[in-house]
């Protein structure tokens, strides 16, 4: 059984059980947090499409922790006119484990 949820303006493919790397979430660490978007349930027998969302649907998890991510270098220059300027930026995530989906 698996499940498409929406967090943070992405979608993920989550099952049981399963580490998952998400958008930073205003959560503590060791809290369960409820994911009520659910676009698509897919058990062994049926598949249920929502419109846009399931009804009656969510995804439970738990949070592990947070972190940032790996640094990237954005780098902007124009040629000739003396212009450079360098950036680091490292995106904050959250770290969950899939608890359950439930299905009404």
């Amino acid at each position: 059984m698996y499940a498409l949820i929406e967090t943070g303006g992405k979608q993920y493919r989550v099952a049981k059980d399963q580490v998952l790397y998400i958008e930073k979430l205003n959560a503590q660490e060791g809290e369960t947090v409820t994911f009520d978007k659910v676009l698509l349930v897919k058990s062994d027998d049926q598949t249920m499409v929502g419109t846009p969302v399931v009804a009656g649907a969510k995804v439970t998890a738990k949070v592990i922790g947070h972190g940032r991510g790996k640094k990237i270098v954005v780098f902007k220059y124009k040629p000739k006119k003396n212009y450079k300027k360098k950036q680091g930026h490292r995106q904050p995530f959250t770290k969950v484990v899939i608890e359950e989906i439930v299905t009404e």
